[in-house]
């Protein structure tokens, strides 16, 4: 086993996993640490240390609210360690690996994780590699800064180090694929076959990172999980980079509101404080997000990946069956109908009055639609049109609990990397199953771009073909296993992704 590697900056020493032939590297660092002067800007090389690091338990996470305090479903589910480490010294990533030797060449996992960049850490329970790692695949979960450390922008910031004046936390994952290029072989896998994967904000960063100019060469293949969406009413552009000049503006009212003159000030001020000023300020104002600096970030991520201005990639898709469901208000239908009628003239009626988009009450308005399911579907069949197609999904099975709680946002994650005996829920044979199956296909996906092949028992698993308009198949994960569905959108449906591909366009 590999248990010991050498690292361009030294060695460390990994521990045995609950699989022993599994080893896991906890808390390797890929930057050095981000405070002081280093705070709001790129990440910098990692010094060099002497002896052996010993690698055994996850480091500090980011600084964010203070973890398993809530009452809400993610303390019940995954954050639920109030004592969990926490600090601005966080630049660190995960490896799990059952290579026995470093010239194994098995293909990589790096996840991104979710938190609308505002929380979340590599040590969430869910993450744990090893049932991946145990199918021969290399797993790399990489930290990143989060929130106002992460985010924020402000005109001093630019004016000091205009190369990179914003988003950081993108950053971090960006340094965090670089040091896999020059480390994950020593590890067992191959640096020229990397699959990048995320959820939710991990997922809104996957596509930042597709879309990043400079990030040639550094992944093969991505997983997009619930992130590629926009609202099919418009009302807010989700994950929409705002431009720097505006994001500068927030920042210019961040260092009032916390009382400091400059970006010194700022910078000295201790991160605690900083951290729970900024949870106090969100309660009254938008948080910090990717921006567009037009470095690395030059645009809208989908609808550069749609136009195919982006990293050459092979592509996963999709969202829970419940998540994120947009409505519209009866008093403005009248504006839908307007739309209707520009897109698709005289047959605008055929998109309008379905039994779908009427499935109200009376007077309600239009019937719930999901912006990501029709995104995706969008973005996939425009790019099927190109020769480039990917691979939609739907996680759709019972989910257990006295919450009864439908496949809300995230809840296809344990299933993802198989780790659902970590949850608390009464799931049964069947979800074990299904997880299995999922992460076979996840597995597939990795090695080669194609989810399709062998599951572990060696028996084929159902085909998974890519999704285009002529040939629309779904992978529906169910609660009795994968089936594969051939179904076009319903006319409603089609009616809004049209919308919302005509709204990219002009992005």
């Amino acid at each position: 086993m590999l248990r010991q590697v050498k690292t361009e900056n030294g060695w460390v020493r990994g521990i045995e996993a609950a699989d022993p032939r599994i080893t896991a590297f906890k808390g390797i660092p890929f930057a050095a640490p981000p405070v002081g002067k280093n705070r709001w800007r790129a990440p910098q090389p990692c010094e060099n240390w002497d002896g052996v690091k010993e690698c055994y338990r996850f480091a500090p996470i980011s600084m964010q609210w203070i973890p398993g305090l809530g009452t809400d479903i993610y303390c019940r589910e995954w954050h639920v360690d109030p004592e969990i480490a926490m600090g601005e010294d966080c630049l660190y990533l995960n490896v799990w690996t059952n290579a026995k030797s470093a010239d194994e060449k098995q293909p990589v996992l790096v996840w991104f994780f979710g938190g609308g960049l505002q929380c979340g850490y590599p040590a969430e329970m869910e993450f744990d590699g090893e049932r991946i790692a145990r199918r021969g695949i290399v797993v790399v979960t990489v930290n990143y800064r989060v929130g106002a450390l992460g985010f924020l922008t402000h005109p001093e910031i630019t004016a000091q180090q205009p190369d990179a004046p914003a988003n950081f936390g993108n950053l971090d994952q960006q340094a965090g694929l670089r040091w896999v290029q020059h480390n994950i072989a020593a590890f067992g896998g191959d640096p020229e076959q990397v699959t990048i994967a995320g959820q939710s904000a991990g997922g809104g960063s996957v596509m930042s990172q597709v879309a990043c100019p400079d990030n040639g060469g550094l992944f093969k293949n991505a997983v997009v999980m619930s992130a590629m969406i926009f609202d099919p009413y418009f009302r807010r552009e989700v994950g929409r980079p705002e431009l720097l000049r505006d994001a500068e503006k927030k920042g210019e009212d961040f260092f009032a509101y916390l009382g400091v003159k400059n970006l010194e000030e700022a910078r000295a001020m201790d991160a605690v404080t900083l951290q729970r000023s900024y949870e106090k300020y969100m309660e009254s104002h938008i948080p910090f997000f990717t921006v567009q600096d037009d470095i690395f970030c030059v645009g809208d991520p989908i609808a550069l990946y749609r136009q195919g201005k982006c990293v050459d990639v092979n592509m996963m898709a999709g969202s829970t069956s419940t998540e994120f469901m947009n409505t519209i208000d009866a008093k403005d239908e009248q504006g839908l109908e307007a739309e209707a009628k520009r897109l698709f003239g005289e047959k605008a009626g055929e998109f309008l009055q379905t039994p779908e988009s009427r499935k109200v009450l009376p007077g309600q308005g239009y019937a719930p639609v999901s912006g990501i399911d029709c995104t995706v579907k969008g973005v996939l069949s425009d790019k099927a049109a190109q020769g480039k197609g990917g691979y939609c999904y739907c996680f759709d099975p019972d989910i257990p609990g006295w919450d009864n709680p439908g496949t809300f946002h995230s809840s296809d994650l344990w299933f993802w990397f198989e780790t659902l005996a970590k949850c608390w829920r009464p799931f049964t044979g069947r979800h074990y199953d299904l997880a299995r199956q999922m992460c076979d296909y996840f597995c597939n996906f990795i090695r080669s771009g194609n989810p399709n092949g062998k599951d572990l028992n060696g028996e084929s698993l159902p085909q998974w073909d890519k999704w285009s308009a002529e040939s629309p198949c779904t992978m529906r994960f169910t609660g009795d296993g994968a089936k594969a569905e051939y179904e076009a959108q319903s006319a409603f449906g089609k009616f809004i992704t049209t919308r919302i591909m005509e709204r990219m366009k002009g992005l």
